[in-house]
């Protein structure tokens, strides 16, 4: 294996393949379709692709270093695995563009690859020094350092309270506005450093690098993973067959939430209050495959510390949109 995906370590691989197996084991589903809407270094892919031999996998990612590289783990596989640059809020144009209606498994691992976070060009990481871009997709939209730089301080605020949940957001934009009227920003180190000099001493004892909040806000900003995500989850439940199974591994609450709320919306039934019988269209979409969101176990967390955030989530498709 090229050393660049010895470095990827899948999270909750094994869970995740167990829950997708009943929809892709099916009796009388002679080729089922699986969709990997993350991609990143294609270590959920090649684990599907090698556990489910008579299964298809359409791979997405919006990063084409990813798809490179992913490219050639999964070369072996040849014509079932077809690979994709696309955000996955674009399955529904992916499937109709391959003639695919409906498929059998969906699996998202959210968040940020390992590769990104490796690469400290990519300026993910908060303890290396690197530009500060955090574009998933490096041919399209703003930077980072763009937003720091331009947005008004009020913005910052909402981004920072919103997205990475910082109770000293006001704080720190202070800080960052008052500083780029100097120099602009352009690289990861000073922000890391303004931000510990911003923050009372009592904040930076608790939770980890002081910085990680704010990198995790202005990421999902750059790169618009809410927006994206509310309506990515929704446009892949609608793609399921019935029997078909989704699978959503997220890193943080604001994703597990969003994923949550469309899942309960699914498994719930739609009936007036008071209705003696409930109507078939009034019925749940979805089954509930997880009582709340399941963890990973201490031993892979101590193998992999990036699976320590990680919350997964499971639901079946059990029958059609009502007419």
């Amino acid at each position: 294996m090229n050393p660049d995906q010895t470095r990827h370590v899948p999270v909750m691989l094994q869970r995740c393949l167990d829950l997708l197996a009943p929809a892709l084991e099916q009796p009388g589903v002679a080729e089922p379709v699986v969709v990997d809407c993350t991609l990143g270094l294609g270590g959920h892919s090649e684990a599907l692709l090698t556990r489910f031999p008579s299964a298809r996998l359409i791979g997405l990612d919006r990063d084409k270093e990813a798809l490179r590289l992913s490219g050639e783990r999964l070369a072996p596989y040849g014509e079932r695995a077809t690979l994709v640059h696309a955000v996955y809020d674009e399955l529904p144009d992916v499937l109709a563009r391959l003639g695919i209606p409906r498929v059998q498994g969906i699996l998202f691992d959210l968040g940020v690859s390992s590769m990104q976070l490796d690469e400290a060009d990519r300026g993910f990481a908060y303890a290396q020094d690197a530009p500060l871009d955090m574009r998933m997709d490096q041919s399209s939209g703003i930077s980072a350092a763009e937003v720091l730089n331009t947005y008004p301080a009020g913005e910052l605020v909402r981004i920072l309270r919103s997205y990475g949940e910082e109770k000293q957001a006001k704080r720190i934009v202070s800080a960052i506005v008052r500083e780029r009227e100097k120099e602009p920003f352009t690289n990861s180190a000073r922000l890391v450093e303004l931000i510990r000099d911003a923050l009372p001493q009592a904040a930076k004892r608790t939770g980890g690098n002081p910085a990680k909040r704010t990198f995790q806000a202005l990421r999902i900003e750059v790169n618009g993973e809410l927006s994206v995500l509310e309506r990515a989850i929704p446009a892949a439940v609608a793609a399921l067959a019935v029997g078909g199974r989704i699978a959503v591994l997220s890193y943080h609450s604001l994703e597990d939430r969003l994923v949550k709320q469309v899942f309960a919306a699914g498994a719930a039934n739609t009936a007036p209050p008071g209705l003696p019988v409930v109507p078939e269209r009034y019925q749940p979409r979805l089954k509930l495959l997880t009582r709340g969101a399941e963890l990973p176990t201490e031993e892979e967390v101590a193998q992999n510390r990036r699976a320590a955030p990680a919350r997964l989530r499971g639901a079946q498709r059990i029958r059609e949109e009502a007419e």
